[in-house]
């Protein structure tokens, strides 16, 4: 069996050992595992059954990641994004106010997956992530970590609505905000020591204070995978036709196309995979990422893409799909902890007092630290954007302030877009911007005017 395998994924050839493979997927698997907790967390905010998300997560993490493994043989983790479920909850489902279901949302994931399936098919992806700017690139990641930091700090309690000034900071000394910066702090110390699955340490460590407290009530640690029905195939189909889910779906779509191809040239740049500056299996490694994508909407979860933090796993010897093969039977195996991820990922009530008013906020002291962690490491792209360049600078500045201020990743990029084909214009620049960067900036400023 070991020698197949090691003759499968052309383990020797790649210059590893079975050792390193199993370690690297193990401590791949540690670094991400935590979306496993946080996922069901923030879908349960758009309506979802948290339980069924959790196996739907585990799911789909197992599908798309074994074809990483088997298809592209690469040392790649594949789980739902981070920012693309805060973009599914807030900016698509809870901000239309009851117009779009979580299962027309779905619809919406699925349908992206299905359109990135095909480009990644005809080679068109490449052609896409050229039209789009390197510094915009950057602005977009920066602005969804700065997104996800602020829900972080919404979720902590360190920061609270104000009637004066649209948020305030919260109690410093209630327990939830106490155990909120303790994790973060935990965490962060984890991870500059270099501790494999720093993340996942800090919120376990944060789950045993808390329940020691008495703020969250431990309910066991193994049992049954929740049931799938209340999101299997629940997508609503027809609603994804209408003008506004198409926005939707593209901007899924746009997502997906970034994140995977900035995430794979990463790791196998990292890795020592790359061939002449590009990289071997690509099409195959865009096509696991999409057909997860489809198969974790059948399912009931939001966009999957490849993991950043495969780079942990490589870092520890991973070289194989091998790797992305201990990886996805991992996630299979997380199944069986619902009790323990439920009091990870679960919420509790809060009396606060603001603006001398008592007021009940949903908590959530030990995921809450990992968005404010995940969203700070998101924001360091902003360092390879050109602030020289005013042209460059003011877009990519619009894009990353836009997102968290006003919870919409698709604004963020309808302002940056726009702004910068209207920059590079007036400075006589317009050489320097792809005709296709004027179609798209020309769709979104017709969308504004069609809204007004």
């Amino acid at each position: 069996m070991l020698h197949w395998l090691e003759k499968r994924f052309c383990v020797k050839e790649s210059g590893s050992r079975l050792r390193s493979e199993i370690v690297g997927g193990v401590t791949t698997f540690m670094a991400m595992s935590y979306i496993v907790a946080v996922q069901p967390a923030m879908l349960q905010a758009a309506g979802m059954d948290f339980g069924s998300v959790m196996t739907a997560t585990c799911l789909a993490s197992f599908l798309a990641t074994l074809l990483m493994a088997l298809w592209a043989n690469y040392p790649i983790g594949v789980a739902p994004a981070m920012g693309h479920n805060a973009y599914f909850t807030f900016a698509v489902v809870v901000a239309s106010q009851g117009k779009i279901s979580w299962q027309t949302a779905l619809a919406a994931v699925f349908t992206a997956g299905v359109l990135f399936a095909v480009l990644s098919r005809w080679g068109v992806r490449e052609r896409i992530i050229e039209v789009i700017p390197v510094s915009l690139q950057h602005a977009i990641a920066v602005g969804i970590g700065l997104l996800i930091a602020v829900l972080g700090l919404e979720w902590s309690g360190i920061v609270v609505p104000s009637r004066a000034t649209y948020v305030q900071l919260g109690s410093l000394s209630s327990a939830p905000v106490l155990l909120s910066i303790g994790g973060v702090v935990l965490i962060g110390v984890l991870m500059a020591r270099g501790v494999k699955g720093g993340i996942l340490l800090g919120m376990l460590a944060m789950c045993a204070i808390a329940s020691a407290a008495g703020l969250l009530e431990f309910k066991g640690l193994v049992a049954a995978p929740p049931s799938l029905r209340p999101t299997f195939l629940q997508l609503d189909l027809k609603g994804v036709l209408s003008r506004h889910m198409i926005e939707v779906v593209f901007v899924f779509l746009f997502l997906a196309l970034f994140d995977t191809v900035g995430t794979l040239v990463g790791v196998a740049t990292e890795a020592g995979l790359m061939v002449d500056g590009k990289l071997p299996r690509a099409r195959q490694a865009f096509l696991a990422d999409a057909l997860g994508t489809a198969a974790g909407a059948l399912l009931g979860t939001s966009t999957v893409t490849s993991y950043i933090e495969s780079a942990t796993g490589v870092s520890s010897g991973a070289r194989t799909g091998l790797a992305s093969l201990v990886t996805a039977l991992l996630f299979l195996a997380a199944l069986f902890f619902y009790p323990l991820i439920s009091v990870i990922g679960g919420g509790i009530e809060w009396q606060e007092t603001i603006g001398g008013q008592p007021v009940t906020l949903r908590l959530y002291p030990v995921a809450a630290p990992a968005l404010i962690i995940v969203g700070s490491l998101m924001a360091k792209s902003v360092s390879r954007i050109h602030w020289g360049d005013v042209t460059e600078a003011v877009p990519a500045f619009l894009t990353l302030i836009i997102m968290p201020v006003t919870f919409s990743i698709t604004d963020g990029i309808a302002f940056g877009f726009i702004s910068y084909t209207l920059l590079k214009a007036a400075a006589g620049k317009s050489r320097e911007v792809h005709w296709g960067m004027y179609v798209l900036a020309a769709a979104l400023l017709a969308r504004y005017i069609w809204l007004c």
